[in-house]
């Protein structure tokens, strides 16, 4: 309970900060450094810091430092979030988007939160190892998907084309593919210590699949794409023969 209201309280400051200023610069980079806090404040208040505790733990801090700082210096070199442009003059909807990344935070920390409290104790296991597993292939798909577009963008050459090569080839978007696959990982790590209604935390992995396959990720990514990219042949070519998020092996001549 204690490191949900601290969730909240942390975009409720920068939500203050970022209205006053009219930026949104900070939004990602606020979502991250709540990750960190929640779970740091999670471990310190456990009555017992085990194994497992430090395995949550690990996984939640290096994945947060790595997409916050991506993003921030993303933004950062874009010098907006086209998202934004309406929203952060209205107060309400401002804050209601703050408020948001404070339940998307919850919702999707649900499971490591809960394995670090719960008062169940178990040595590590099989599943904690394969959990890790998943955890790590998961982060590696999602961070080679964004090195490679990032040095898409890069290029000058590329400049109003579509990203069509590397795990781009195999899946429309292997980033959200890889951010799915990690935070399952997450979630079969708790999962020794999960007893009664601490087994909603499983909720982790099934919210992060809704958010970013029906909310907020691939359905507003394909739009874009489609307004840009839509009736060019080699991009309808591209999207008939690449999986949207599952990722699949492009097939050979």
């Amino acid at each position: 309970m204690l490191a949900v209201g601290l969730a909240f309280l942390i975009q409720w400051v920068g939500f203050a900060m970022a209205y006053a200023l009219r930026t949104e610069k900070f939004f990602d980079l606020t979502g991250s450094i709540t990750y960190i806090s929640v779970t740091i404040l999670a471990v310190l208040l456990s009555p017992v810091i085990d194994d497992r505790s430090v395995l949550l733990l690990a996984p939640v801090l290096i994945w947060a430092t790595r997409l916050g700082t991506f993003l921030f210096g993303r933004i950062q070199k874009a010098g907006k979030d086209e998202r934004f442009d309406e929203i952060k003059t209205s107060f309400p909807r401002f804050l209601n988007t703050w408020t948001l990344q404070g339940l998307w935070v919850t919702f999707t920390a649900a499971a490591a939160l809960v394995g670090i409290t719960s008062t169940t104790r178990k040595g590590l296991g099989w599943l904690a190892l394969i959990g890790f597993v998943i955890w790590f292939l998961g982060f590696a798909i999602e961070l080679m998907a964004d090195t490679q577009k990032s040095a898409f963008r890069a290029d000058p050459a590329n400049k109003g084309r579509f990203i069509d090569t590397g795990l781009w080839a195999w899946s429309r978007h292997p980033n959200y593919f890889g951010e799915i696959v990690l935070w399952i990982g997450v979630a079969i790590i708790a999962l020794p210590v999960l007893r009664g209604w601490q087994f909603v935390a499983l909720i982790s992995p099934v919210f992060v699949t809704l958010l970013l396959t029906r909310v907020s990720g691939v359905p507003i990514l394909e739009r874009r794409a489609d307004e840009k990219w839509g009736g060019q042949e080699d991009y309808e070519a591209y999207k008939k023969r690449t999986p949207v998020l599952i990722p699949r092996p492009p097939a050979t001549d």
